[in-house]
């Protein structure tokens, strides 16, 4: 992952030099909900609205952390289209966890999964050149739809398949953008390094 050669002046920002803690965080989001989903054997339907409604909440709140941190000025379209994807999930997390149930799940999950991974397939697309995460963004926008393509046909197996299903996908996600943030860090220290010099 490297800086883009040439960014567009009127969307794009240097990135801050601190982009990597909403990154690793939401890795690290991920990564420990998909552990959950491992090893809890039998959830019950409000286990599972609780669980997937604090991982899709926290997400949702690190993506709108993170509109600040990435190359997009406040007003600029990418930016309200990073924000919309985190308070798609954040909503979404709030529903799934104060209504329980395999279908409530599986419906409002996948209404969140797919919207913010619609956006970030977009902010990926149109972002290439632009920004340190396109990339990364592409990648979690095919996991995040195809996470929410697979989730309805799960519906009759109950809540520790629902669950399976999403920590899959958040694994999946979880390492991705922990190897964004491990390089978006080690990129830093060594513009910093670069600045002392």
């Amino acid at each position: 992952m490297t800086l883009p050669a040439s960014p567009d002046a009127s969307t794009a920002l240097p990135a801050a030099a601190d982009l990597w803690k909403p990154v690793l965080v939401r890795a690290a989001v991920a990564l420990g909900f998909g552990a959950l989903t491992v090893f809890w054997t039998s959830p019950s339907d409000a286990g599972m609205g609780w669980a997937g409604g604090l991982y899709l909440l926290a997400t949702g709140a690190v993506l709108i952390w993170s509109v600040k941190k990435t190359e997009f000025r406040g007003g600029a379209g990418s930016g309200k289209v990073l924000s919309a994807a985190g308070s798609v999930l954040a909503g979404t997390g709030a529903a799934v966890g104060l209504i329980s149930g395999s279908l409530v799940f599986a419906v409002i999950a996948t209404l969140g999964l797919g919207l913010a991974g619609a956006a970030e397939l977009y902010l990926g697309l149109t972002g290439r050149g632009h920004t340190a995460l396109a990339r990364d963004w592409i990648a979690s926008g095919v996991i995040g739809l195809g996470t929410a393509a697979a989730l309805p046909f799960f519906i009759e197996l109950g809540p520790h398949a629902l669950l399976g299903v999403a920590g899959g996908g958040a694994i999946i996600s979880g390492v991705l953008w922990m190897l964004a943030g491990l390089t978006l860090r080690h990129d830093a220290r060594g513009d910093s390094t670069e600045a002392v010099n």
